[in-house]
């Protein structure tokens, strides 16, 4: 059996790389078929902080096929560039099932190219909505669940998402692959990141930001609104870490707040590092500040109280039970939601940390 894996972004390296492992686990086995792997890279994170480091840190194989389709160009000619190399790698290598991640560009690119080939597509983290439609991501999400012929779901609402827009076969509830390598790279993490350290920090006296999302840095209000509050939050006790996006270091410039930031020394800006050191920031932050929603699951993962930097997530869960907060970007709320303290409970839904390996068996079965 051959499968086509397409990935671009950096959350995709994090849920590939687990999934790989379990790829390789399952071949080491006498169970069949066996499978083979082709890593397709569409190029579209091409930062090496972004990319390279990420590979090598997390132990993912150099790409079978890599495109070069990232840069500032728009969604569109990203989306056509996308297209135009998948369909090619896939058509000289005619794989059994093309895979692909969340809800990125590169998603929705090789789910396309996949179904118009006739080739099954296999949607990790399928399921998801945020409701909001002016996101490309929502989407890009929601039109790949609908080529897809196998939907591997992180969370029983996602289960009843699908079903809401009558989406009934191929589901599979198999848990959250994040949560399979938190629980694998945090102890790495533990033995191997020395960021905490090199930053001089201390567990628990500092809090974690990071920005990325179209909505938040292409807006220079919602922006701005974001930096205030930050700069009002960090103090010399207790700083504020800001990993940098590339996309946002660029809007910070032409926005003219980097002169903001630089008036509190305690709202610090880092360069953005790999995930052994992310894991370890996020473990050790008294606050996650974020708009990811990887990393709002992270901060559950590992226990720390996230406040999210939109007015809604896909993981709702997290704010039932208590971990997760929606502070959208206004400065007053955001610093509001610091002061906040919702009871927490635990959360069933993302799974018991073997969801690659169960849609690893569920692919070999198909």
């Amino acid at each position: 059996m051959k499968i086509v894996t397409v990935i671009g972004a950096r959350p995709q390296f994090i849920k590939a790389s687990v999934v790989s492992r379990a790829i390789a686990a399952h071949n080491q086995t006498d169970k069949k078929p066996q499978i083979k792997e082709y890593i397709l890279h569409t190029g579209q994170h091409y930062d090496q902080n972004m990319n390279g480091v990420f590979f090598q840190t997390l132990g993912i194989k150099e790409p079978d096929y890599q495109l070069h389709c990232g840069g500032k160009a728009s969604h569109a000619k990203m989306l056509a560039e996308m297209l135009t190399g998948i369909e090619k790698a896939l058509i000289a290598c005619r794989p059994d099932f093309v895979l692909v991640y969340g809800d990125t560009n590169s998603t929705l690119a090789g789910a396309l190219a996949a179904s118009q080939l006739h080739i099954p597509v296999v949607h990790v983290e399928a399921g998801l909505r945020s409701f909001n439609k002016q996101m490309p991501e929502e989407i890009n999400r929601i039109l790949t669940d609908h080529i897809s012929s196998m939907l591997f779901c992180p969370t029983y609402q996602a289960v009843q998402n699908l079903a809401k827009e009558d989406i009934s076969e191929g589901i599979f509830y198999v848990g959250d692959v994040m949560y399979d390598a938190a629980l694998t790279f945090g102890k790495m993490a533990d033995e191997k990141s020395k960021i905490m350290a090199s930053l001089g920090l201390q567990p628990k006296k500092f809090h974690l930001c990071t920005i990325h999302r179209a909505e938040n840095t292409d807006n220079p209000e919602r922006l701005t609104q974001i930096v205030l509050a930050l700069v009002e939050i960090a103090t010399s006790d207790c700083p504020v870490v800001l990993p940098l996006h590339p996309r946002t270091k660029v809007y910070l410039h032409n926005y003219n707040l980097l002169a903001t930031i630089a008036s509190n020394p305690s709202l610090r800006l880092i360069e953005p590092v790999d995930y052994l050191d992310m894991i370890m920031l996020e473990k050790n932050a008294a606050t996650i500040l974020t708009d990811s929603g990887g990393i709002q699951k992270e901060a559950y993962f590992f226990r720390t109280p996230c406040i999210t930097l939109r007015t809604e997530t896909e993981w709702t869960e997290t704010i039932h039970a208590g971990w997760n907060q929606l502070a959208g970007f206004q400065t007053e709320k955001i610093v509001e939601c610091m002061t906040g303290n919702p009871a927490k409970s635990a959360i069933k839904a993302y799974g018991d940390g073997h969801a690659a390996s169960k849609i690893v068996q569920a692919i070999s079965c198909f």
